[in-house]
């Protein structure tokens, strides 16, 4: 066996920027969610494929912490991260990620804009009906 490899084995990872994270998420019952995910810069952040920014909440909350360490986290019902594992994260996230963030901010944005517009529509044509101002006859 290679001393090398037995001495890194031994080396105990804390939760940080490029680590690979398991944790449970306890609940007040004390139910579990199973989550992993790499920690990244915030700008990388894309939970939808593993990353979750440094930033976020539930990062803050085990940034720092080794395998085996139980943290109070009260988010909805959930009361604790049990941290499972922390390993050297061998995933890079897209580079594209925080384009593909301000393309579906923009969509969001132009979708809004469109229910709003049809919303302020919808409510001048309640609230005036047929009523013309500009109609209006002198009866004296």
């Amino acid at each position: 066996m290679n001393t090398q490899e037995t001495e890194q084995d031994k080396v105990l990872l804390r939760v940080g920027l490029g680590t690979r994270v398991e944790v449970d998420l306890v609940d007040e019952s004390g139910g579990c969610e199973h989550l992993a995910f790499d920690i990244v810069p915030d700008a990388q952040a894309d939970f939808a494929h593993g990353f979750l920014g440094a930033g976020n909440p539930l990062a803050q909350a085990i940034l720092g912490q080794l395998a085996g360490g139980l943290v109070p986290y009260r988010v909805g019902d959930v009361v604790q991260v049990r941290v499972l594992s922390v390993t050297q994260a061998v995933r890079a996230p897209s580079d594209d990620v925080a384009a593909k963030r301000q393309a579906v901010i923009q969509q969001a944005v132009a979708q809004s804009d469109r229910i709003s517009d049809m919303a302020f529509a919808l409510a001048v044509g309640s609230k005036w009906g047929d009523y013309d101002p500009g109609d209006t006859k002198d009866t004296a």
